[in-house]
């Protein structure tokens, strides 16, 4: 059931894998992964404040749990609430120094609140712990260019 789940959703079929979603958490109301995936269904069907009622559930079983506290606070930045965002990343951080996706996702909720500088710090840390990872790499390049045409223009 999980399984159809989650290959609904990678189909973008939102309804259906909601409704297995939550046929699976009646068998297994404590299951950490469901919940957390149930969430992501959520927020790529742009429900945005439910997802985060999943992660947060997920994260009342589980308080330090990397997969929840990584897609909350990309919900949270979604909502444009980026400093409670880079505090779960910063909770991922303390737990997992080695997470190049908490330092990518706290780069890019520094740089929309103008912290370029930091996020740079962010992005090569990322980058640092996967040479690959295309999102820190290409927020690093556009992160360096805002501040050429920074220093630029003063």
């Amino acid at each position: 059931m999980v399984e159809s789940a989650y290959e609904c959703a990678e189909n973008q079929e939102y309804s259906r894998a909601l409704q297995l979603y939550d046929r699976a958490l009646a068998l297994d109301p404590k299951n950490i992964q469901i919940i957390i995936d149930r969430g992501a269904t959520l927020q790529n069907m742009g429900e945005t404040k439910k997802a985060i009622d999943a992660y947060e559930s997920a994260l009342a079983l589980s308080p330090v749990h990397t997969d929840a506290l990584l897609n909350k606070g990309s919900a949270l930045h979604c909502e444009s609430r980026y400093d409670e965002a880079i505090s779960c990343y910063d909770v991922v951080l303390k737990h997992e120094k080695g997470c190049a996706m908490a330092h990518a996702y706290k780069g890019l909720s520094l740089g929309e609140k103008g912290n370029l500088a930091e996020a740079l710090v962010h992005f090569k840390r990322a980058l640092a712990i996967d040479k690959r990872y295309e999102l820190a790499a290409i927020s690093l390049d556009a992160a360096q260019k805002m501040l050429k045409t920074r220093s630029k223009i003063r």
